[in-house]
């Protein structure tokens, strides 16, 4: 018994010398030591951002996420091979056909700027969820806020 344990144990710290070794190498599939692939959707929401915030009843778009946008486009630009989709959300009030609608309207408000930024609507797509995926929890304008969104997800 003793010996398979201390076999486990040999096991185990053999490994862990491996991606020591590979760490201070620099291999791996990451650029900047944070375990972040660049181009991929993890380097969009942490190095970019995602999502664009949308005021209550509104599908224009404010200066925060132009900005946002903007970040965007320069991200695609340098990754030629993605592709993207562009979720709209809204609040819990109001119909669902009304969400709906206006979800797709803030979808197309976010595309709409990145094809203007110059990334072809070949490699966009819009979609709405309405009021059906909510990103946070409550019934209160702090959460309301959060789920008012367009969301860029890599594809």
């Amino acid at each position: 018994m003793n010996v398979k344990i201390l076999g486990a144990f040999a096991a185990v710290a053999l490994l862990a010398a491996c991606s020591d070794d590979t760490a201070k190498s620099g291999g791996g599939a990451t650029a900047n030591g944070s375990g972040i692939v660049p181009g991929s959707q993890e380097d969009l929401v942490a190095n970019v951002g995602d999502r664009v915030f949308y005021d209550f009843n509104q599908s224009s778009l404010k200066s925060d996420g132009k900005a946002t946008l903007d970040r965007q486009a320069a991200w695609l630009a340098k990754y030629a091979q993605n592709n993207v989709q562009i979720a709209g959300n809204c609040d819990e009030r109001g119909t669902e056909e009304y969400n709906q609608a206006l979800g797709q309207k803030r979808a197309a408000a976010s595309r709409d700027y990145l094809v203007a930024k110059g990334v072809a609507s070949t490699r966009i797509t819009a979609i709405s969820y309405g009021k059906d995926r909510p990103t946070a929890v409550g019934s209160n304008e702090a959460a309301w806020a959060q789920n008012r969104n367009a969301t860029t997800s890599v594809r």
